[in-house]
């Protein structure tokens, strides 16, 4: 084993480097030291890079990476590029990253289960307007996309009494949970649901995939959760929706363009809520281990975890 020191380059423009640091020190050892991309003045001595949306033409400045890990679960940006190394590329698996969504997607089905949109309208007309709470056995949730992050925030709203099903490309089994899969349940699923939470990957067979025609194949008065991309969806079809009183509300974190513009009429439309991309995001601490697992994999010749294929998009 070599002892040139090696660099693992950081960038994003949203995560704390100083944070990935402090995580990450325990963890990496005297060989690999940790830099910021603008700080690194010997790009020869790169080996590793830890990115969120990294600017076009980041890669070509390092000419020997040998990893590319991605900060968070979700590949689709980073994989869509064309400028990226012919090297693996990994993304993270965190359980509390899958514990912070389920957390976020709950809360959004009681949201709209419980109808606090009502109740935030009527409070702004400072109106006393009650509305009967429906039991959770009563409402039926489908969770579209039974991936890591999916599966778990499915089996955390049947753990509250909902009659969950999911929807994933291959046969799945989850507790408490009805699972569909193939095309053609997709459909039946959409006309049933009283929420509809989305949690597909992007790829080219998912962009776009909610459209007009899915939106109005919902059962009328449905609301609908988005927590995996903003590309899956046709925004100006799921306004009219809205619009239309066809959907009752929505909660959604995701967007095709971020931040969401300030006239999209997404804002003002009545029942919906717009969070800024948090519903899960990574966490230092819990995240340091298997990033570093996977370096030192590197360093020999070992099996990496959580790699991303280029063909698939996850």
């Amino acid at each position: 084993m070599s002892n040139v020191p090696e660099t693992l380059v950081f960038y994003s423009a949203f995560d704390p480097f100083d944070a990935w640091q402090a995580a990450l020190a325990p963890h990496l050892g005297a060989r690999v030291r940790m830099q910021e991309a603008d700080a690194v003045t010997d790009p020869g001595s790169v080996r590793y890079a830890l990115v969120w949306m990294p600017p076009e033409g980041f890669f070509a400045r390092f000419p020997n990476l040998e990893l590319v890990i991605n900060l968070g679960a979700g590949v689709d940006r980073l994989v869509a590029r064309d400028d990226l190394p012919d090297v693996p590329i990994t993304r993270l698996s965190d359980p509390e990253m899958a514990r912070m969504m389920a957390g976020y997607v709950l809360f959004a089905v009681l949201r709209h289960a419980r109808d606090i949109p009502h109740f935030e309208a009527a409070q702004a007309r400072r109106e006393w307007a009650y509305r009967h709470p429906r039991p959770a056995a009563e409402i039926t949730v489908a969770v579209l996309g039974l991936g890591e992050l999916g599966a778990l925030a499915a089996t955390e709203v049947a753990r509250q009494g909902f009659d969950t099903h999911g929807w994933a490309t291959r046969p799945r089994e989850l507790p408490g949970v009805v699972c569909h899969h193939g095309g053609d349940a997709v459909d039946d699923l959409l006309a049933r649901a009283d929420i509809t939470v989305c949690m597909l990957p992007l790829t080219p067979r998912t962009s776009g995939l909610l459209d007009a025609g899915a939106f109005g194949r919902m059962k009328p008065g449905a609301a609908f959760v988005n927590a995996s991309r903003g590309e899956v969806v046709d925004e100006a079809a799921l306004a009219d929706a809205l619009r239309a009183g066809h959907l009752s509300g929505a909660t959604l974190d995701v967007f095709v363009r971020e931040p969401l513009a300030a006239d999209s009429p997404l804002w003002s439309l009545p029942g919906v809520l717009i969070t800024p991309h948090l519903a899960s995001v990574a966490l230092p601490r819990s995240a340091a281990p298997q990033i570093a697992a996977n370096i030192r994999a590197i360093q020999q010749g070992g099996d990496l975890a959580n790699v991303v294929s280029r063909v698939h998009g996850y």
